[in-house]
């Protein structure tokens, strides 16, 4: 794919734009002030992948508590400002990588006039960040709504230009998956800022997952997009698991290992789903350490990403397991281990995981088993 050219931003120690990989955020779900749990919650998402995070930042005792949990993070703060244009400033003060805002309630020019000095005091960017339920002028018959998002982006980044700032960022959520494709269409012809993509108030992580991958995947194929948030009515965890599968089927990131697994059917005669949620959990946080740096844990011979595949049944099993670099076709109680397409030995249900870890362990310049149990856990 041909991706659009975009300025290149920096985001504390991340860049974005360019020709920059694609850059996974997501967003705390804490009260800000409360260190505790605002700090537990993004250890997880760092552990996770995520790269960059962002804080609601409500009051005052939010955008302070900015300065004691940033030096115990190794990924950048964006800070969201909504309503109060002073909370900027003080966030900024605190250490914020990165500030957010909405125009549809911080929009008079004074105010944007004071947050755009501070912002080139601190050398650090702005996202203009559009929400489908907060834009203004929602009552104009005569727009749709991704004009009305994108006109009122186009407008916020000419009053930021007009006081000599460029080092921005911009996001135009709407809540529909064609509002949003199309907002981004619209804006990416008319700047070359780079574009935070997302939708808005999906739903619950099934429902948002879903319509996530149709929006932000249309957009990517299409060369659009410099980071995403895949925002779901759930933990933030989910965010980026989530978003690392959309990368991954666009293989446009390399986290780990793919799981390549049979949806099952009545000549399945094991508990394939157990396997493959043992597996997936087990790989989860050593593949996110690894990945961290570079994105990429690949098999060091080819460069790409290995392939694992769990197959339950004679039709397809052994075909799908001989294609992938490692893998396991079950008929009844075990299974044939293949390994780059040949068949290896026969495994039994209850060690088929740890000697797929053992296999990839073997493969890869990493100790996936070693840091993860049979169970799965760490």
């Amino acid at each position: 794919m041909n991706r659009r050219k975009a300025k290149t931003i920096k985001i504390g120690d991340c860049l974005i734009g360019g020709n920059n990989p694609i850059a996974i955020q997501s967003m705390a779900k804490t009260k800000t002030a409360d260190i505790e749990r605002t700090l537990k919650q993004i250890k997880e998402l760092e552990n996770a992948g995520c790269q960059i995070v962002r804080l609601a930042i409500k009051d005052i005792p939010d955008a302070r508590a900015l300065k004691k949990i940033k030096p115990k993070i190794n990924i950048p703060i964006v800070a969201d400002i909504h309503f109060n244009w002073r909370l900027a400033l003080e966030a900024i003060d605190n250490g914020a990588d990165k500030i957010r805002l909405n125009p549809g309630n911080i929009y008079k020019k004074s105010e944007i006039k004071e947050i755009v000095s501070a912002l080139k005091l601190a050398r650090i960017p702005l996202r203009i960040g559009l929400n489908s339920g907060s834009v203004r002028d929602l009552n104009s018959k005569r727009l749709s709504m991704p004009d009305k998002l994108a006109r009122a982006a186009l407008d916020y980044i000419k009053t930021v230009e007009g006081f000599k700032f460029y080092d921005i960022v911009v996001s135009l959520k709407a809540s529909t998956v064609l509002d949003t494709v199309e907002a981004y269409r619209k804006v990416s012809r008319l700047c070359d800022y780079p574009l935070h993509l997302g939708l808005t108030a999906t739903g619950s992580s099934l429902q948002g997952t879903v319509k996530s991958a149709i929006a932000v995947g249309t957009l990517l194929l299409e060369g659009i997009g410099d980071t995403i948030r895949i925002s779901l009515t759930d933990k933030p965890l989910q965010e980026v698991k989530a978003a690392k599968y959309i990368l991954e089927a666009l293989q446009l990131r390399n986290f780990g290992p793919q799981i390549i697994s049979c949806p099952t059917c009545g000549r399945c005669e094991v508990d394939l789903l157990k396997i493959v949620r043992e597996l997936e959990n087990s790989l989860a946080y050593p593949v996110s350490r690894l990945s961290s740096s570079t994105g990429k844990q690949a098999n060091r011979q080819t460069g790409k990403p290995l392939k694992v595949a769990v197959m339950g049944c004679v039709v397809n099993g052994p075909g799908e397991a001989r294609q992938a670099d490692i893998g396991v076709a079950f008929g009844k109680n075990e299974g044939l281990l293949f390994k780059d397409g040949k068949p290896v030995k026969k495994v039994s249900f209850n060690r088929c995981v740890d000697t797929l870890l053992k296999e990839l362990e073997n493969s890869l310049a990493y100790p996936v088993s070693r840091l993860s149990s049979s169970t799965g856990k760490q």
